[in-house]
Order: C-alpha cells, then structure tokens, then sequence
C-alpha cells in the first residue's frame, strides 16, 4: 500500500523529533550559549542547517545515482568518526579549562551561536551516521515523490531542530537569575564533559 506524501512527512516529523532531542554535543552547546543569549537556539539551528541541508542533497545526489555503497566504506566511517571525535575532544577540554571565567562568560566556543552551530554540527560523527543510515531511509522515502518530496522533507526537518535549540536555550536563559558561580561552574563543566566524553567515544568507536 502507498503511503500519501502528507502521511510520510509526517512520520519524517515523528522521527526527526526523536533524532533532535537526544542528548548530544549540540544539546550541551546550546545550554551553555542559551545562559548570555535567550535565542542562541535559534542560531545554532541555523548553523546547524548550514551543514545539514547540503548533506541532504548530497545523500540524495548519491542515492539517486546509486552510490550508496560509498557511505557504507569502513575508511569512511573511521575518517569521520576519529575527526570528529578528537574536534569534540578539543572543544570539550577548552570549555573545561573556562569554567573559572566570570558569571556570565561561555568559554571554549566560538563567540557566535550561528559558528558554534556549525563547528559543533560539522564535527559531530553520529549526525553523518544519522543521515547515512535513518537519514537516508528518510531521504529513499522522500525521493519516491521526485525532489518536491526531499525538499518538502527538509523543510519539515528543519523546524525540528528549531523548535528543540530554541527551547533549551530559552529554558537556560529564564533560570539563569537563580545560577550562582558555582551552579555555572556545574553546568558548564558538565557541558564541557559531555563534549569531551563524545570526542573520547567517537574516537574509541572508529577503530571498533
């Protein structure tokens, strides 16, 4: 039985949503950014779009012209994990070593949430494996409606990371008069953790 176009996206919705909001480097990020920034969520989903929607014509390029296997390449995987995996470490540590700055300061990032969205997603493994494997199914599904169907796709996609970036970042930023130095020292090296402890896993996972 064929599934209507409207059905189909809105599982894509379903889906994505579930892909968003595990906890993830970009979910750490967009806390410690959301504490001086209420819409640093909002940017950091368009940094993040900057690299996701390329992507997406990409793992459509390759499907449509019947390259798949070129995703599923061993060297592939361990190239993006093991890069991603010591940037995340990199990032992770430099976060740690700022959590003595004063109130307010994000150290360890970049300045703006838009650059973070995109160094933290460009360097992050599990949103390439993300697209290569549950991406992927989503985008052969999309495909069956011809490119209307991809970029309608996209377009539910995208105001799923939205939605979830700007709400955390919201969320921080109205809580933030009750952060002492010391509840922004816990937050931030627990944030900072969470992006070294990725970088030491993905790292670890490209030789397994």
């Amino acid at each position: 039985m064929e599934t209507s176009l409207g059905l189909f996206l809105l599982s894509a919705a379903g889906i994505s949503l579930t892909g968003v909001m595990l906890p993830g480097p970009m979910t750490a990020a967009t806390i410690a950014k959301g504490y001086s920034d209420k819409h640093a969520g909002a940017w950091i989903a368009a940094g993040h779009a900057v690299v996701e929607v390329p992507i997406i014509a990409v793992i459509y390029a390759v499907i449509y012209f019947g390259f798949e296997h070129f995703i599923d390449s061993p060297q592939v995987k361990m190239g993006i994990y093991l890069a991603g995996g010591l940037m995340l470490l990199y990032l992770g540590f430099r976060m740690f070593r700022a959590t003595h700055e004063t109130l307010g300061a994000v150290g360890g990032l970049p300045a703006s949430s838009l650059v973070t969205g995109i160094v933290i997603t460009g360097t992050n493994p599990a949103f390439y494996m993300w697209w290569a494997t549950a991406g992927a199914v989503l985008i052969t599904g999309a495909a069956r409606f011809g490119l209307v169907g991809v970029i309608l796709l996209a377009v539910v996609h995208l105001p799923c990371d939205l939605a979830w970036s700007e709400f955390l970042s919201i969320g921080t930023f109205g809580s933030r008069r009750w952060w002492t130095q010391k509840v922004q020292r816990t937050v931030f090296g627990v944030c900072a953790l969470v992006l070294a402890g990725f970088g030491v896993w993905f790292c670890l996972y490209a030789f397994l």
